[in-house]
């Protein structure tokens, strides 16, 4: 199976998650990060989940799957601990269906990611080895600390001033593609956020940048 790699845009964004435990907390919590319009359909939740239904992050249906429950979801997640509901939900969904630990009943399979503040790195075996992901996704933990996302955070506001301050298109160019150089990531992983803010101050565009 050959999968179209995609971050979604899912603020406000109807998604069904059907069941309340551990496996479908876990989908829960990914979703409320992304802001998504979360209805969750179980008997029961888990103690994390009670806690966001209070703070009326989600909205929570107290009964089993049932036809017709997922009208106008965007995005649609079984995660209940019974094949057969699950198996239900995937025949019943109207968009993107997401049947955990089942690929081939899936339109669309999640990821193992690795995030540092805006920067996001998935990984995928295309459902062949959810082992695998997930050995890779901590080897990427260790190369890609908390820096990346103070980086990123310096890198977002020196970009803005560059479309401003700097009005030759060629030279912006040069200099925003300086910010992600090889020794650049070499000194981030080494020498930390700090070494890496000194070298780029010794950009020659830094100043119009932050003049």
């Amino acid at each position: 199976m050959n999968y179209y790699p995609v971050f979604l845009k899912l603020k406000g964004k109807k998604a069904v998650v059907v069941g309340g435990g551990k496996v479908a907390e876990r989908k829960i919590l990914s979703l409320i990060k992304a802001s998504a319009d979360i209805t969750v359909i179980s008997p029961h939740l888990t103690g994390r989940l009670l806690k966001e239904k209070e703070r009326k992050r989600i909205r929570h249906i107290s009964r089993s799957f049932r036809m017709n429950d997922l009208k106008g979801a965007f995005l649609v997640i079984a995660a209940t601990d019974s094949p057969e509901i699950n198996s239900r939900v995937a025949k019943d969904a109207p968009a993107l269906v997401n049947v955990v630990d089942v690929p081939s009943q899936c339109n669309f399979i999640a990821p193992s990611v690795v995030k540092r503040g805006a920067l996001t790195l998935a990984i995928s075996t295309s459902g062949i080895s959810p082992a695998l992901s997930k050995a890779i996704r901590k080897e990427l933990e260790r190369l890609y600390g908390p820096e990346f996302s103070d980086y990123l955070n310096f890198v977002k506001k020196l970009r803005e001033k560059a479309m401003v301050g700097i009005k030759d298109k060629k030279k912006r160019e040069k200099f925003l593609k300086g910010l992600a150089s090889e020794k650049i990531l070499k000194t981030l992983r080494e020498k930390g956020f700090e070494g890496v803010e000194k070298i780029v101050k010794d950009f020659p565009a830094f100043l119009s940048v932050c003049n």
